[in-house]
């Protein structure tokens, strides 16, 4: 006797999409999928869910109850068990444009000077060279008014320091572990998207009121 199919697709949305102007999204772009069979499943990975118009922005927000509508209207007796966040961010972007050469050089400056400026005025709030010359003058007993030999490896051990804070050198990676700028990044891409959610599914849900109005 064989054992009956299981009828339930298990999906679970992605985050976040980026397409490009004026193209469908399928579900097999938003989510990932577990169908009863391998037909069935390619069938629902090609399932159009929406198409970007020009008047709809550079984001849109598919929930899951949308994709679940579309779904049984292809597979009306198909259960379907969700994993994972309820809604995924469609970010509508153009080609991405080659980074100018010019522009990076200056941002690159910039921050490296201002970096820079920083850190001197840091140690002079603080009164560093001070504290430089106290801690010679304890070491070897005489005070010097310019302890170099102090003062070039302390510079050194903060570029040093940074780099190993950091976890990169250029492009080189010291190991797999995520620098502190890599969680905060994250944190705020985030907290950016679900504030993105947010505000595009209550703007959904003004004009689904305002229909109801108008309906009534």
């Amino acid at each position: 006797m064989e054992a009956a199919q299981p009828s339930a697709l298990y999906l679970r949305l992605k985050k976040k999409v980026n397409i490009r102007p004026e193209r469908s999204v399928t579900l097999g772009q938003v989510s990932r999928l577990l169908a009863p069979t391998d037909e069935l499943e390619q069938e629902l990975n090609e399932l159009v869910l929406y198409r970007h118009h020009k008047g709809d922005g550079n984001r849109v927000v598919i929930d899951l109850l949308q994709i679940v509508r579309v779904i049984r209207e292809v597979v009306p007796s198909l259960s379907v068990e969700a994993y994972g966040d309820p809604q995924v961010l469609i970010m509508i972007s153009p080609k991405p444009q080659k980074p100018r050469i010019v522009v990076l050089l200056f941002a690159w400056l910039l921050l490296f000077f201002g970096a820079g400026l920083a850190i001197m005025n840091f140690h002079t709030d603080v009164s560093m060279k001070e504290v430089h010359i106290r801690i010679v003058e304890l070491l070897t007993g005489k005070r010097s008014d310019h302890p170099l030999w102090f003062q070039i490896p302390y510079s050194l051990g903060i570029g040093l320091g940074m780099i190993l804070f950091f976890n990169h050198l250029f492009r080189k990676r010291f190991n797999e572990e995520p620098n502190p700028l890599e969680v905060e990044l994250y944190a705020y891409q985030e907290n950016v998207n679900a504030y993105v959610i947010a505000d595009e599914m209550r703007k959904k849900n003004n004009q689904h009121g305002e229909r109801s109005e108008d309906d009534g």
